[in-house]
């Protein structure tokens, strides 16, 4: 997400409108992570700079933030952030053949980014819902009961959301 500075100049302003909503100081970093990420898809080193500098904290304190959640980790993601639950339960349930399913359907790997950069694939370490496995996240999106013909579908209904988008 190299950005320029008229873009640094509207995230500092959004970063401000946040902290004016949320409150100064640490305990506003995760929440602000969080909208960052899920309005630009990334976090880069400029992002993580300017979101210090607004928070009068150190720089290596978001970026230690940043990259200890998983979902809120610096990398570009897609514009459908995919991710598989990883749980043993899930295991038991045919996650396996779910995992192929996307990769084939994507033609990607886990911790990959599509070349359109629609999708983004990614374990999760736990939906919550061991009861409905396999689970899934698509962004905020929770699928249960997950087989291989339905994660093509759920992936179908992506990209018709994005066609749709765009038109």
């Amino acid at each position: 997400m190299a950005t320029t500075t008229l873009q640094q100049d509207q995230l500092r302003t959004e970063v401000e409108a946040l902290v004016e909503k949320l409150g100064p100081g640490r305990s506003s970093l995760i929440p602000i992570l969080a909208d960052v990420k899920r309005r630009f898809h990334a976090i880069d080193s400029e992002t993580m700079q300017t979101i210090a500098d607004v928070l009068d904290i150190h720089p290596v304190e978001v970026y230690s933030v940043a990259s200890f959640y998983a979902f809120l980790h610096g990398a570009p993601e897609g514009q459908f952030v995919v991710r598989l639950c990883g749980t043993l339960s899930c295991d038991f349930a045919g996650k396996d053949a779910v995992a192929d399913a996307l990769k084939a359907e994507l033609g990607i790997d886990f911790d990959q980014t599509t070349d359109d950069g629609l999708f983004t694939l990614e374990w999760a370490s736990c939906v919550g819902m061991c009861d409905q496995g396999p689970a899934l996240l698509v962004n905020d999106d929770v699928h249960t009961r997950v087989t291989p013909e339905s994660a093509r579908e759920i992936l179908a209904a992506c990209r018709a959301a994005a066609v749709a988008k765009e038109g």
